[in-house]
């Protein structure tokens, strides 16, 4: 049975892949994104005429749009992507980040509470308010730690993850004490078709295909769990359909490695599929560190297996050869958001970084 949902941030890179899921699947979706540098609705263009689906251009901070939506379309779930989610740009510039993550998400909030008021019977039984969060709330792990689980103690270190926990402590602010039927997700690090190349694994793919540095942080041993986004996106659709009201369950890929394994990982694939004359691996550089980076994540899923029957599909492995793949079949996706703000950006952020010597074996 099809479902009316209101996506906000759907044409970001988690959200841009779950709205073309679940429009697939037969769901009548909205899509509200403010279409900051992140938003792309090329990414988009496969379900831009479909019937079951709409833009709509705005942020989740302006609350009358918001309300108007919810009251014109009457979502069955309000589906919260929109969010500032890039650690370095938080460190550069971490009032956006407030804005959006903290203010936006509690405009949001009261919205869909006004809203999920003045519904009942049925449809106020099925609503549903799902926000979608990050295992960076938790902190960092030492390499022998217990990963992350829905209990951990939060300890953000960054502005990013700091304000996604505020957000994170408003959804269930809502829940407790008004009652909003709510559930939040909090993953780990995403990869995947249609990711903007300021990540790690898009920035290393195109840099590594275009002869550049690939600058690897410190001495490129902080470790993350790599989730596919598919995964991640079958995920969301599982809590949103049987998930418990008021309940968090963590996201993981169960594929924790290193970030200088990731790079090697990729300049070894280009170098199969797009071979040069030396090896890509030649092409990595250590630079200064940047300021609060967690040691490693890490996250605990079980329960999101053990209650709903969720797992992941795709291995490191296999995922990233499709990721390679789908970057070096979409070039013109890629040219088309390369544009000078991305690029003034990127020579803002590493341009001119310190580099370090790191002694071993990665190169």
């Amino acid at each position: 049975m099809s479902s009316r949902l209101l996506v906000t941030g759907g044409a970001g890179f988690i959200g841009a892949n779950f709205v073309l899921g679940r429009v697939a699947a037969g769901d009548q979706v909205v899509n509200l994104d403010k279409l900051t540098y992140a938003g792309n609705l090329q990414s988009l263009a496969p379900v831009e005429k479909a019937s079951g689906y709409t833009f709509v251009h705005g942020g989740i901070e302006d609350r009358e749009l918001v309300s108007r939506l919810l009251t014109e379309y009457r979502p069955e779930a309000v589906v919260h992507f929109a969010a500032e989610s890039h650690v370095d740009r938080s460190i550069l510039g971490p009032e956006s980040f407030v804005m959006t993550n903290v203010v936006g998400t509690f405009r949001l909030l009261d919205a869909t509470l006004e809203h999920w008021g003045s519904l009942s019977g049925s449809a106020r039984d099925r609503f549903r308010f799902l926000h979608v969060s990050t295992d960076e709330v938790y902190g960092s792990l030492a390499p022998t730690d217990a990963a992350f689980h829905e209990n951990t103690p939060y300890s953000p270190n960054s502005p990013y993850s700091a304000s996604k926990a505020g957000s994170d402590h408003l959804v269930r602010a809502y829940h407790h004490t008004y009652g909003l039927p709510t559930l939040t997700t909090n993953c780990s690090n995403n990869y995947g078709p249609l990711q903007f190349p300021e990540k790690l694994i898009p920035l290393m793919v195109l840099n590594a295909l275009n002869g550049k540095p690939l600058p690897v942080y410190g001495d490129g041993l902080n470790v993350r769990d790599w989730l596919y986004v598919g995964d991640h996106c079958a995920a969301i659709a599982t809590v949103l359909a049987k998930g418990r009201s008021g309940e968090t369950y963590n996201v993981g890929g169960l594929n924790e490695m290193p970030n200088i394994a990731v790079v090697q990982t990729i300049c070894d694939i280009l170098d199969e599929l797009r071979p040069g004359v030396t090896s890509r691996r030649a092409l990595i550089t250590y630079v200064k560190d940047r300021p609060g980076h967690d040691r490693r994540y890490a996250i605990d899923c079980r329960k999101l297996t053990a209650e709903l029957g969720w797992k992941p599909q795709e291995t490191f492995s296999s995922g990233i050869r499709r990721t390679i793949a789908w970057y070096l079949e979409n070039m013109p996706w890629v040219e088309a958001i390369t544009s000078g703000a991305y690029r003034e950006w990127i020579d803002r952020n590493y341009v001119g970084r310190e580099t370090t010597a790191v002694t071993g074996s990665a190169q």
